[in-house]
């Protein structure tokens, strides 16, 4: 599941309209419909109003507006998968240091 699935997906079972949490957002509507269809991104400092709006883990959003910033950048790579494993090996070798 993408960030902007789950934007629209805590949305939608709150019954709330688009434009009502692109307010809430301070963004235009149109610009949530994008973040919702992965379009656009969306800032950082949104997801602590979407984790209190919806009453949804600050840490389960943050992952996935992080997964969504790294597959922005590797997704046309021929090696991303390869990519992500030494990142993360490199992420686990820089922890234990």
């Amino acid at each position: 599941m993408t960030i902007g699935q789950k934007i629209r997906e805590l949305r939608e079972e709150a019954q709330m309209l688009q434009r009502e949490l692109a307010y809430k957002l301070e963004v235009g509507d149109a610009y949530l419909s994008k973040i919702e269809r992965n379009q656009k991104n969306l800032k950082k400092e949104h997801l602590k109003t979407i984790s209190k709006l919806f009453k949804y883990s600050y840490e389960e959003l943050e992952t996935l507006w992080l997964a969504n910033k790294v597959y922005d950048l590797i997704k046309d790579e021929k090696k991303a998968i390869d990519v992500l494993k030494v990142a993360e090996q490199e992420i686990k070798y820089r922890k234990t240091i």
